[in-house]
């Protein structure tokens, strides 16, 4: 079928809308289409190339939409449901037996192969050339876009469709990272370095889980003001405030989150732990070495990676939709809409700051 979808086709570059041809689903597959999806820090890091995916592709991994239609073998999904869709997984390993599909042992093949985990394309130009397609188990920077019931998550009708997407990875990171990893509690201290997507969703969860102190950190005063409304007890702004300065003075943290990647925010993350605290590692950046003096780690003290909120995706969304509905998850203080011709003007608003999490839309399609 046409579509129209959003191809990134050179590294550093802007995005190009096409037409584009999207192959029939297969008997395991779902057609679903997209009412709206976000952009995250991941699909960008394809552009710069942080993470080297070959080029042309079409990114795209924090989709909602309607379901179209679904292969003979799929079960439990019929036309006309919502949905989200989140990362791929196999169902079949030990981390996906064991309730951790975030840590899929199949997860570089079915999330970043840029085909189907057979070798088959999914997604063409309009000139006939195989496009990088199946990012996410979805490239739902398009219209249209092909899941697997592994990675499509059934919501309920009564909530905002063209909101829900980015609970699919970015939101579900943060909030996950905190629910099922940290857990904090009303004597918990917990520090959230960054006040993207990622970070406020952590802050917003550590509210709603009643944790006693949270620390919002960033150099953009508008979102530290936002941090605080949405649940954060202190902010540091670290381009007027000396970090460390401040940090000590608090007299540390048992948690700290870690959503930037930046080498020097990191070691002042660990820096601030109180003996047997725990620093959570999320983010990403060409900077990719970080120096720690080793002495106080011994203290008991933890440094964990987490992949996306080690969430099982079918049980987080659809808690932190009904959080949404009840008023304690308002991911709507972060969002704002770009119609999918305008998603270059969406990704240079979401590298200035200027917004929190930017949510592409597709409008009426026939």
């Amino acid at each position: 079928m046409k579509i129209k979808a959003a191809v990134a086709r050179q590294p550093h570059g802007a995005f190009t809308v096409e037409d584009v041809d999207l192959v029939a689903p297969n008997p395991d597959e779902i057609l679903v289409r997209l009412v709206a999806t976000g952009i995250c820090h991941t699909d960008l890091a394809i552009i710069e190339q942080i993470m080297p995916l070959p080029l042309p592709h079409v990114l795209g991994h924090e989709g909602a939409g309607i379901v179209e239609a679904v292969g003979a073998h799929v079960i439990g999904f019929g036309p006309g449901d919502h949905v989200v869709l989140t990362f791929n997984t196999c169902g079949e390993c030990a981390p996906c037996t064991e309730h951790h599909p975030a840590y899929c042992q199949n997860y570089p093949l079915l999330n970043f192969r840029g085909a189907r985990p057979d070798g088959s394309a999914t997604l063409h130009d309009a000139g006939g050339k195989v496009l990088g397609s199946t990012f996410f188990g979805q490239s739902s920077f398009a219209t249209y876009a092909l899941s697997s019931p592994r990675n499509t998550i059934k919501v309920r009708q009564d909530a905002p469709l063209e909101l829900l997407g980015p609970l699919g990875c970015g939101l579900s990171t943060g909030a996950g990272t905190v629910i099922n990893v940290l857990k904090p509690g009303p004597q918990t201290s917990i520090a959230v370095f960054g006040t993207g997507a990622v970070g406020m969703s952590a802050v917003m969860a550590a509210k709603a889980l009643g944790a006693g102190r949270i620390v919002a950190i960033d150099r953009v005063e508008s979102r530290l003001t936002l941090a605080r409304e949405l649940g954060a007890t202190d902010t540091i702004d670290t381009s007027r405030e000396d970090l460390a300065q401040t940090l000590q003075a608090l007299g540390g943290v048992d948690q700290a989150v870690d959503t930037s990647g930046v080498p020097a925010l990191i070691a002042a993350a660990v820096g601030a732990l109180k003996e047997r605290g725990t620093c959570v590692l999320l983010g990403a950046s060409k900077q990719q070495e970080v120096t720690l003096n080793i002495l106080p780690l011994i203290s008991g003290r933890v440094i964990r990676g987490v992949v996306n909120g080690d969430c099982d995706p079918a049980l987080l969304i659809r808690q932190l939709v009904d959080w949404y509905l009840e008023g304690r998850f308002p991911i709507d203080r972060l969002s704002a809409f770009y119609p999918l011709d305008r998603i270059n003007e969406a990704v240079a608003d979401s590298n200035s700051g200027k917004t929190i999490k930017p949510i592409l839309t597709f409008g009426e399609q026939p």
